[in-house]
């Protein structure tokens, strides 16, 4: 007897293919995102003509009052975009072979389905890039918090292919098998027999789970060849995003930090800041490298006491960053900016601060400079035998309470486009 073969209706397929990704490895723990995508896959199935409006979402799906005003809330449209992120991630690892692409086109809360077969870009919009190929990890041309002129593109040119060779580089590292190691050095031996850093690490080895670093991955719009320069979203809505870099620094302290984390017989787990949801980081211990311009997720946690970066509003430096201090002490030091990085930047300065994470016994650790030298100087300054050292010996200096918690400013030299000199210019214990 021939058996009839049941086809499901494809607003059904659709349906089956929303509930896989809700129950996928990559949503799991994400639960604000699992109803997002719920509610937004419900609205274009059940009323397709009628797209929920971003004061719906922030009321029916995140519990926002009556009063929610979205150009003082931009919580729906980060997550959504953390959404969009985790779909990518999703196809490209367990749901390569699904049979149906789930997608939410940016600057709209619309769920489109489309058919793996015949899935093809439309012919008034350029086709998108697979997230397979994009690098997991490449370089911008330019620090520069200024934008780009065009006077600057023959620079850009060569400075593009120094950046493609190190972003295959940090891909490489990225994608590294757990059985490759790298080669151990001479300072190993000094490492592990360093009291002071093995005391400063010990919480983040003890704590049972890998912790989790999350490096810099800010908005660059533009192209590599010809110039880019951060994202505004208030003049570049309809221009192409590009979300898949980070600074030369932020590539360095991943490293130096892999190293440290092998000395001592231990692992790290890495993710970039937009493809973080609020829930990856709750239950662990947390290393955030890079600043909150950057590493956006630092600015939906509870942040630092003391210390706290702010961006310059007018003037030539408009758009750099400054460390401010909150408790102001006479005498003491209020502002913290380094030298302009042009023609040639000479100081920096950066943030090295252990806070209390959400979750009771566990905490953040956040090394963040001005500038990714900066970063990069903040990374090395706790990976060091000899400055962390100077750093546990201040901290016992000021016992008002035993607590792991602090905040500490560092002065940075930098020549030749890198840091060269580190101290502790301020330095705050909980």
């Amino acid at each position: 007897m021939a058996v009839t073969e049941v086809r499901l209706p494809p607003k059904d397929l659709r349906a089956l293919q929303v509930e896989r990704l809700v129950n996928s490895q990559v949503l799991h723990g994400a639960e604000s995102l699992r109803r997002l995508l719920r509610y937004l896959a419900d609205r274009t199935l059940l009323d397709p003509a009628n797209p929920p409006k971003e004061y719906q979402i922030a009321t029916d799906v995140f519990g926002r009052a009556a009063g929610f005003d979205p150009k003082q809330d931009s919580t729906v449209r980060v997550q959504t975009g953390r959404l969009r992120a985790k779909l990518a991630e999703y196809y490209v690892g367990e749901g390569a072979s699904d049979p149906l692409f789930v997608e939410i086109p940016r600057g709209s809360y619309t769920v489109v389905f489309r058919d793996r077969a015949t899935a093809t870009a439309a012919p008034d919009e350029p086709a998108s890039p697979s997230p397979a190929v994009q690098p997991a990890l490449s370089v911008p041309p330019s620090r520069t918090k200024l934008p780009v002129r065009s006077s600057l593109a023959p620079w850009l040119t060569a400075a593009a292919f120094a950046a493609l060779s190190l972003a295959l580089a940090a891909t490489l590292y990225l994608n590294r098998q757990p059985a490759q190691k790298p080669e151990r050095r001479p300072r190993v031996v000094e490492i592990q027999s360093s009291p002071s850093l093995r005391a400063f690490w010990q919480p983040f080895l003890d704590s049972g789970d890998f912790p989790l670093v999350v490096y810099s991955n800010a908005e660059f719009t533009g192209h590599p060849l010809t110039g880019m320069r951060y994202l505004d979203p208030r003049r570049d809505a309809n221009k192409q995003i590009l979300d898949h870099y980070t600074g030369i620094g932020e590539v360095m302290a991943l490293t130096e930090l892999e190293r440290l984390f092998l000395t001592f017989g231990s692992d790290l787990r890495v993710k970039r800041a937009r493809l973080l949801s609020l829930d990856d980081v709750k239950g662990g211990d947390v290393i955030f490298v890079g600043s909150p311009s950057e590493n956006l997720p630092l600015r939906d946690l509870p942040g630092t006491r003391f210390f706290v970066f702010r961006t310059v509003e007018e003037g030539e430096r408009r758009g750099d960053l400054r460390i401010l201090r909150l408790v102001q002490r006479e005498s003491e030091q209020v502002l913290f900016a380094g030298s302009p990085s042009d023609p040639r930047m000479t100081e920096d300065y950066a943030l090295v601060a252990r806070i209390p994470a959400s979750t009771a016994g566990r905490s953040v650790l956040i090394l963040a400079g001005l500038t990714t030298q900066g970063t990069q100087a903040a990374v090395e300054f706790v990976c060091h035998p000899q400055s962390v050292e100077t750093l546990m010996q201040q901290l016992r200096a000021r016992t008002v309470q035993h607590s792991p918690h602090f905040e500490a400013v560092l002065r940075v030299r930098v020549g030749k486009g890198v840091p060269v000199a580190s101290e502790i210019v301020a330095l705050e214990r909980y």
